[in-house]
C-alpha cells in the first residue's frame, strides 16, 4: 500500500523491531509506520527510540490510542488498514514534516497575478510548453503555477541552494522529491496524469552538482 503513495519512498521494511534498532544508525528516514503489538519490543516503546522522527501507528487494538498520542504520534490507524485512511495519515505526516523544514517564501508574478511561493511545496520547475520565458511549477498537494517571464538563474538564486538543483536546460527539481535516480535519469515522487511517477533527464552538465547534493 505504501508503494502506491507517491509521497512515500520506502527505505526499508522490518518484521523484527530489534533488527530495526540495530540498523537504525545506517538508515536515512523521516517517517516510521509501525505496528504496536510486536514480539520483543512493542511499538510504543520502539517509538521512544526515534529522535526527530515522525511515527504512524497501525494496530488492531483501540485501547492504545491515548498512549500513542502521548508520545506525539502523527496518527493512529486501526486495522484493517484502508488505502484512503493511510493516505490521510501520510498527508498529515507530510504537513508536519514541512513545518519542521526551513521554508523560504518568494513573491513572484504568475499568469493570474502575484503569489507567494513556499519553497517546501515545490517538486519541479520546468520551462512552460506555451512560452519558454515562463516557468511551470509542480507542487505537492497543490495546483500547478505558471510563473511569468522569469529565468532559472533568478529562481535558483532565491531558492535554498541545498534543497534544489537544476538537472537539465529545462528543469529544476527539489532534492527531497527524488525517488530513484540513475546516471542520466531521475524519477520523482509525484505522479503524472496517467498515475506514473514523473521522470526527468539528468544531463552531464548538471550531474556533478546533483550528485553532490543528493549525497549530502
Amino acid at each position: 500500500m505504501c508503494e502506491q503513495i507517491p509521497e512515500l519512498d520506502i527505505v526499508k521494511s522490518f518484521t523484527d523491531p530489534e533488527k530495526l534498532l540495530a540498523e537504525m544508525p545506517t538508515l536515512d528516514f523521516d517517517l516510521v509506520i509501525s505496528d504496536i503489538e510486536m514480539p520483543g519490543i512493542d511499538g510504543l516503546t520502539l517509538a521512544q527510540s526515534f529522535k526527530n522522527k515522525l511515527v504512524i501507528f497501525t494496530t488492531a487494538y483501540k485501547e492504545y490510542a491515548a498512549d500513542a498520542f502521548d508520545i506525539d504520534a502523527v496518527d493512529y490507524i486501526t486495522k484493517p488498514v484502508k488505502m484512503e485512511r493511510l493516505q490521510k495519515a501520510v498527508h498529515k505526516a507530510l504537513e508536519k514534516f514541512n513545518l519542521q523544514t526551513p521554508v523560504k517564501s518568494i513573491t513572484l508574478n504568475t499568469d493570474k497575478g502575484k503569489t507567494i511561493l513556499h519553497s517546501n511545496t515545490i517538486v519541479l520547475i520546468r520551462t512552460s510548453a506555451n512560452d519558454s520565458r515562463d516557468k511551470e511549477v509542480l507542487r505537492n498537494n497543490e495546483s500547478d503555477l505558471v510563473l511569468k517571464n522569469i529565468k532559472f538563474e533568478t529562481l535558483l538564486n532565491e531558492l535554498p541552494a541545498t534543497d534544489f538543483c537544476r538537472v537539465n536546460k529545462k528543469e529544476i527539481i527539489a532534492i527531497k522529491a527524488v525517488k530513484f535516480f540513475s546516471h542520466n535519469e531521475i524519477i520523482l515522487n509525484i505522479s503524472d496524469k496517467n498515475g506514473r511517477f514523473l521522470t526527468v533527464m539528468l544531463s552531464e552538465t548538471y550531474r556533478g552538482d546533483f550528485l553532490s547534493k543528493i549525497n549530502t
